[in-house]
């Protein structure tokens, strides 16, 4: 697929999350040797991005609980149980931002994971340059990283393993890698 870049104009413009080109991705210790990895294959999202003033920009974007893969559907099914998610009380996850700080590639908001609510930053590369796909449509991406603990948000189920230690790590890194598309 070829893509062609584009000379952005200046101004505030609406970009909507690509859920087909987009990943919400985590990975987390288990059995403190190696990491699990899983995806989110629901997500959506708007980048109100200001080409003017960069640090007026925004970000929301919302994941679906139930579409949880892990390459294990034993372990999905527990993922969305209230051992951890409870998919069925809390189905999304959402996050908006109130921040946006060009100079460090950082942008801060509120993660809300089963009802909890925190602060946290994501680093973030990006938005690239606007580029128009093959359909003549503008398109820039980011990828945005961020830890947290997920204790922090409720998901505190855990078993203790024989050999000292637990099944699973507290520290969860999440990925997201974004492509957004300008609205009309």
């Amino acid at each position: 697929m070829s893509t062609a870049a584009v000379t952005p104009q200046a101004g505030t413009s609406t970009w909507n999350l690509d859920p087909k080109h987009s990943v919400v991705e985590f990975k987390v210790k288990h059995m403190m040797i190696s990491n699990v990895k899983g995806t989110f294959g629901a997500v959506a999202g708007v980048l109100t991005y200001d080409d003017a003033d960069p640090a007026s920009s925004s970000v929301e974007a919302s994941v679906e609980v139930a579409s949880i893969s892990t390459g294990d559907a034993q372990r999905d099914g527990h993922l969305k149980s209230a051992d951890f998610f409870d998919a069925e009380k809390f189905p999304t996850m959402a996050f908006k931002s109130f921040k946006v700080i060009p100079e460090d590639g950082t942008v801060e908001g509120e993660l809300t994971i089963k009802g909890v609510t925190k602060t946290l930053a994501f680093e973030v590369e990006g938005p690239t340059l606007p580029a128009k796909d093959p359909w003549g449509n503008l398109r820039v991406a980011i990828e945005a990283t961020t830890k947290i603990s997920r204790k922090d948000f409720g998901l505190t189920w855990n078993a203790t393993l024989e050999t000292g230690g637990v099944l699973v790590g507290d520290e969860v890194t999440i990925t997201l890698d974004a492509q957004f598309v300008k609205a009309a």
